[in-house]
């Protein structure tokens, strides 16, 4: 309430780039301020409930709902987001090398439509610099994943060695990793998705995971590939063989779309990835069909456009384990973590499931029975 009534307005009414440094340049200063992360706890942070836990991959979290890349691109305000109530934080996208990413301005408002378009690029200050947030930061109470990419002028034939790069230097300080090839903003990116170049990158990645788990000990850590919702049935069937024959782990279902159906503000047009409300159907109708044509036998963590419980139930319905908010923390504030944690309990209730995993592929199940 205290977002939504004083907090939202100003940020509003600051360009939406300056508003999110602003953001987490403030929630980075929370982490400093003694008894600050017991306040926020104590406001927003989500009471655990052994019916919302779950184990992916190996990964125990306190609950589903998880923040999406793209927020804290370079790791500096984990602490506090998770004493706002997340079950788990992805940080980054992250490079080997820092880069300022697209020229400004570069992330758009549509309130109309509940959404965000940004063309931003990967903007990050690099692999190495996030290793000290990390750091800094500690062990933390709920996982934490490290987003991964490639740098603008790598070409895509030498890609694999900027993701081989990323997880060599952040290995340590990651409880899983996720291959970004899906953004709109970084030229010929989203090629990566496809055919021999999705295998041979895959490879690379799984390789080195291995490489690193080996030398350092430890259980092995999970990656997922983050694939776009604008891909056809067929594409998607394409990258679902790709990636039961390599050893990943898992699929984050989706990045943000370069559709434009149905939007009202005057920013529709502008170049880039859109995320929130609109994103909403699409992604679910992703999630669905990975886990219809694997039987459930991959994991999925489902984002795009969840504004409620409603959203992450269905998604979960669908065949998500997992689930991330991104714009509609910007649109509701972060009260919507402890929303959708306690609207998760009661539809869990209404449907007869004690805990959250019997949801998971619900409407898969019903349907072949």
């Amino acid at each position: 309430m205290l977002y939504r009534r004083i907090a939202k307005p100003v940020l509003f009414k600051m360009d939406p780039e300056k508003a999110h440094h602003l953001t987490i340049g403030g929630l980075k200063g929370a982490t400093r301020i003694p008894g600050m992360l017991q306040t926020m706890r104590g406001l927003y942070g989500v009471k655990e409930n052994k019916r919302l836990a779950t184990e992916v991959c190996g990964v125990t979290f306190p609950n589903p709902v998880g923040l999406a890349a793209g927020l804290d691109k370079n790791a500096q305000a984990v602490p506090a987001f998770s004493a706002l109530g997340f079950g788990f934080v992805e940080v980054g996208t992250v490079t080997p090398k820092g880069q300022p990413g697209n020229e400004q301005p570069r992330l758009f408002r549509l309130p109309p439509d509940q959404a965000l378009i940004n063309r931003m690029g990967f903007n990050n200050l690099g692999a190495e610099t996030m290793v000290q947030q990390l750091v800094r930061a500690g062990k933390q109470r709920i996982p934490v994943a490290v987003n991964i990419g490639k740098n603008k002028n790598t070409p895509n034939e030498e890609a694999a060695g900027d993701y081989r790069t990323c997880i060599q230097v952040l290995y340590p300080y990651g409880d899983f990793f996720v291959v970004n090839i899906s953004s709109p903003n970084t030229p010929d990116l989203r090629k990566l998705q496809h055919g021999e170049e999705l295998y041979k990158l895959l490879e690379t990645v799984s390789n080195e995971m291995t490489s690193q788990q080996q030398a350092l000990g430890g259980k092995e850590k999970p990656v997922f590939v983050k694939i776009a919702p604008d891909l056809n049935p067929s594409e998607i069937q394409d990258i679902i063989e790709v990636v039961q024959n390599s050893r990943v782990s898992g699929i984050i279902a989706t990045n943000t779309t370069i559709s434009r159906d149905g939007l009202t503000h005057a920013h529709q047009q502008e170049a880039g990835g859109l995320s929130g409300r609109p994103v909403t159907d699409i992604s679910t109708r992703v999630i669905r069909s990975i886990y219809e044509q694997t039987e459930g036998k991959l994991p999925i963590i489902g984002v795009g456009g969840i504004f409620d419980a409603e959203d992450a139930y269905a998604k979960i319905r669908a065949g998500a384990s997992l689930v991330e908010v991104y714009t509609a923390l910007i649109y509701r504030g972060p009260g919507l973590l402890r929303e959708i944690n306690q609207g998760l309990l009661r539809l869990l209730d209404q449907d007869g499931f004690q805990y959250l995993h019997e949801a998971v592929g619900a409407d898969f199940k019903q349907s072949v029975r």
